[in-house]
């Protein structure tokens, strides 16, 4: 179950996906043009319309938003819902995402109120060991207050080169007065592999949240920390994974795949079809694979996902994928900017294509996706053992999950914020937050909770209260796991507590099945005895 806390943040995949795409880096771009062709025509006419709106327009003309807020995206979004441009501080920012690090104090920050709050402090990082918390306000950084800055901003002060020290002033609830922390910046390494570790014996759970430069690296070396020898089942969750890299999308599908087996391929006008297969032999891993996958699951997150599918190498559960299946190939241009272009077509190893079609709708619907049953009855292939899939359309689950509905309680806690603010008010007086391993919230936790509904107006009544109550105490030990012990902590527990992991594990036999039958058509056309597996 992905974070409660960005349930209301749907707006934000937009942007993330228009950007992390299966991306190539290309190279500079140049070329020239006979004088004459349409091209240099058009280039004409858009200097002659520039021109005439620099000298003549009523107010100072600002070419760079002109030219790169306006006539570039413009262009663009006639061609494709995911061509793009990045301005100097948006591609830095899309080249940090890719390498996975950054210099600064390691926090998430996000808007309440007109004012900037800290989400939750980084394990280990240098705003962990200072002790900023969960719900702390932002109210100066160095010598510079914060009234009047954007979220945006004020993370753009908190960053700064590797030793250097800044000043984060917060205000806390229950104290009353401000908290000054001083903090030395350092390297804030963001691993893509998120959570490896134990579900159950002998089952494994591993979160890839998009592919980076590290993404293969880090799985291959937390699977081994684990004890992948021991694993006889593995969860694999692409929930909200936007994708990445296509060279790291590979390696992962690669690393349950035999060699030299196909994980994905691309067709394009420029450039000439190429296929793309597992490098390295899997080592004899032959357990089972479960992929879970949502709307919100895209690129080469639907790469991994469609070839694990496609060689019954695993089976995928959850919610029909995005359906983003565009090359974006990464131009590098002058001043420090970059043009993500759309250059070819992604396909499965059986054929389909995983794009879902946008020439019919607005794009606003594109990325929303209201209907996901929709299947490509044109687009229709089969898996190595003779199943039916379909393309067109991202990749169709094995089997579909469905989020239990939240009901008008749970919206109204969830929509203000309650339980993060629960929590920044429970802990907020306490010099000390850190509690014994274990740590569960009791009847009297609820009972403050309740308490704090109350006093700030929450509008629900004693029979919602009391319908919910296990609810509660699981939203309450997720959100009070960040400040108790960390942000990373609370993630496994909020994984624990998934529904949609536990049908996960309940749906292990369905994937071994599939290894099976793989395992007897492969004797059948071999026409050799079945080896025993190693």
């Amino acid at each position: 179950m992905p974070s409660r806390r960005s349930y209301f943040y749907v707006p934000m995949f937009i942007v993330v996906c228009s950007i992390a795409a299966g991306l190539f880096l290309g190279d500079n771009v140049s070329a020239a043009s006979p004088a004459d062709d349409p091209v240099s025509q058009s280039m004409k006419s858009f200097t002659a319309v520039f021109d005439a709106v620099e000298q003549n327009f009523a107010d100072k003309v600002d070419a760079d938003k002109a030219i790169y807020n306006g006539a570039i995206p413009g262009m663009l979004r006639t061609l494709d819902p995911h061509s793009n441009f990045f301005d100097p501080k948006a591609y830095a920012a899309l080249r940090e995402d890719q390498r996975g690090q950054y210099f600064g104090v390691g926090m998430q920050v996000g808007p309440r109120n007109g004012r900037t709050m800290v989400m939750w402090p980084f394990e280990i990082s240098p705003a962990y060991r200072a002790g900023l918390r969960p719900g702390d306000i932002i109210v100066q950084v160095g010598d510079k207050k914060t009234d009047g800055l954007n979220t945006s901003e004020i993370a753009d002060l908190l960053r700064g080169p590797r030793g250097t020290k800044v000043q984060v002033t917060v205000s806390r609830d229950g104290l009353e007065k401000p908290l000054t922390f001083e903090i030395v910046r350092d390297a804030i390494a963001r691993s893509t592999v998120q959570e490896v570790f134990w579900l159950k014996p002998g089952i494994a759970y591993a979160s890839i949240s998009q592919f980076g430069e590290t993404t293969s690296k880090d799985f291959q070396e937390k699977l081994k920390q684990l004890g992948e020898n021991n694993i006889k089942g593995l969860v694999l969750d692409l929930r909200g994974n936007p994708g990445g890299l296509l060279n790291e999308g590979v390696e992962i599908a690669g690393h349950f795949l035999k060699k030299n087996e196909l994980v994905v391929s691309h067709r394009g006008r420029a450039q000439p079809n190429k296929n793309y297969y597992s490098r390295s032999d899997n080592g004899g891993k032959t357990y089972p694979v479960v992929v879970v996958v949502n709307r919100s699951s895209a690129s080469a997150a639907e790469i991994v996902s469609g070839a694990l599918q496609d060689h019954d190498r695993g089976w995928v559960l959850g919610e029909a994928t995005f359906g983003k299946g565009l090359v974006q190939t990464v131009f590098p241009l002058s001043e420090n900017t970059g043009l993500a272009l759309t250059t070819a077509h992604y396909y499965t190893p059986s054929g389909r294509l995983i794009q879902r079609d946008y020439s019919h709708v607005s794009f606003l619907d594109y990325y929303y996706r209201a209907k996901t049953e929709e299947k490509n009855t044109s687009d229709v292939k089969m898996t190595d053992s003779g199943r039916t899939v379909y393309g067109g359309g991202g990749i169709t689950p094995d089997e579909k999950w469905e989020a239990p509905k939240l009901n008008p309680f749970q919206i109204e806690v969830l929509r203000k914020s309650a339980f993060l603010l629960f929590s920044a008010h429970y802990f907020g007086p306490k010099a000390d937050a850190r509690m014994p391993k274990g740590w569960e919230p009791d009847e009297s936790v609820v009972n403050e909770f309740h308490k704090y509904l109350l006093d700030n107006k929450y509008e629900f009544t004693e029979a919602d209260f009391a319908a919910n109550h296990q609810w509660t105490k699981e939203q309450l030990k997720r959100e009070m796991y960040v400040t108790a012990f960390s942000y990373e902590q609370s993630r496994v527990v909020n994984i624990q507590q998934d529904p949609e992991i536990a049908r996960a594990v309940e749906a292990m036999p369905k994937a071994a099945a599939l290894l099976e039958t793989a395992k007897k058509l492969l004797v059948q056309r071999v026409g050799q005895p079945e080896r025993p597996a190693r």
